[in-house]
């Protein structure tokens, strides 16, 4: 096990230095600047902005700095945000992202499991067909029209949640963008745990369990249960990594101060390490959650072992 962490924590410095060089490159590759706009600037203006901020310097060394700062996890100043570093906006924009993203991830475990566990309990009965239904909704409904219909419906019409803007944890107005968040992740979990249920239920030692005498409660929640979790908990590594990090269309249309809506800002304003600094930020915690998946799995099935 100690040999398979070390052998992932290495892989981890490759796939950043990829994401992070195709980040760089794009961003390279896009027309303009931050400092264009729809006034042209003054040659010699110009020539001072690119001198202060090291635009002028080869394309090698811009490179190295941003490499350099990444290994030290200093991604920078901010181009836009005078006066901030990337560093700091990371932290200010972080606990609004992971507030949202674990409340979401939170519902969606809760909601689709329960789902998925009664479909596979009663498979081809209308609690199955009922559920799967409610699971096909909502993977085929995007966040950019579940959000608008759900301000639609209790913010505009029972006035029972405000539409947007951000007042911390707990408050009404983490209502919302969480259940537009957690809908298309509760349909896959449910569909995850019902599949992987019904594989399990059919397993040798499920009929042991019950020929031992176990009720159908303990053999659903002690074996059943256990092992058909697996898919889940593979699908939730990055899930989760993604969630926490922040989701760009939710805090956009519930105009969250998170991660999301700042790198949205950022590609607007062509501000180049915040972008980078997201980038890399959301890379290393994906690969993180990844490896804590992959160990995770030895624990909850016996079976498996690295």
């Amino acid at each position: 096990m100690l040999r398979f962490i070390i052998r992932r924590v290495i892989v981890i410095i490759p796939m950043l230095l990829i994401v992070v060089s195709l980040t760089w490159t794009l961003v390279r590759l896009a027309p303009g600047s931050f400092y264009t706009g729809e006034k042209k600037l003054a040659p010699a203006v110009e020539k001072n902005l690119r001198e202060k901020y090291g635009l002028d310097k080869p394309w090698y060394v811009q490179y190295g700095k941003v490499l350099k700062n990444i290994a030290r996890f200093d991604f920078g100043n901010s181009l836009k945000y005078e006066g901030q570093s990337v560093n700091q906006i990371l932290l200010r924009a972080l606990p609004v992202s992971a507030t949202l993203g674990i409340t979401a991830y939170l519902i969606a475990l809760l909601v689709g499991i329960t789902m998925g566990a009664l479909a596979a309990l009663k498979p081809n009965s209308w609690l199955d067909y009922a559920s799967m239904t409610l699971a096909m909704l909502g993977i085929s409904i995007p966040n950019f029209v579940l959000g608008p219909l759900l301000v639609l419906l209790f913010s505009l019409t029972l006035f029972w949640f405000p539409p947007a803007l951000w007042n911390g944890f707990p408050s009404k107005s983490l209502v919302l963008p969480a259940l537009t968040l957690s809908a298309i992740y509760i349909a896959y979990i449910a569909r995850l745990t019902r599949s992987g249920m019904l594989e399990v239920m059919r397993s040798d030692y499920i009929r042991t369990a019950r020929a031992k005498g176990l009720s159908e409660t303990q053999v659903v929640t002690r074996h059943a249960l256990r092992g058909g979790l697996l898919p889940v908990v593979s699908f939730s590594g990055p899930a989760l990594a993604f969630l926490i990090t922040g989701t760009v269309v939710v805090e956009r249309i519930f105009a969250l101060p998170g991660l999301g809506n700042y790198f949205i800002n950022a590609c607007f304003n062509r501000d180049e390490p915040l972008i980078i600094g997201i980038v890399a930020f959301i890379a290393i915690s994906v690969l993180v959650f990844n490896l804590l998946v992959d160990i995770s799995y030895a624990f909850i099935d016996p079976r498996i072992r690295y």
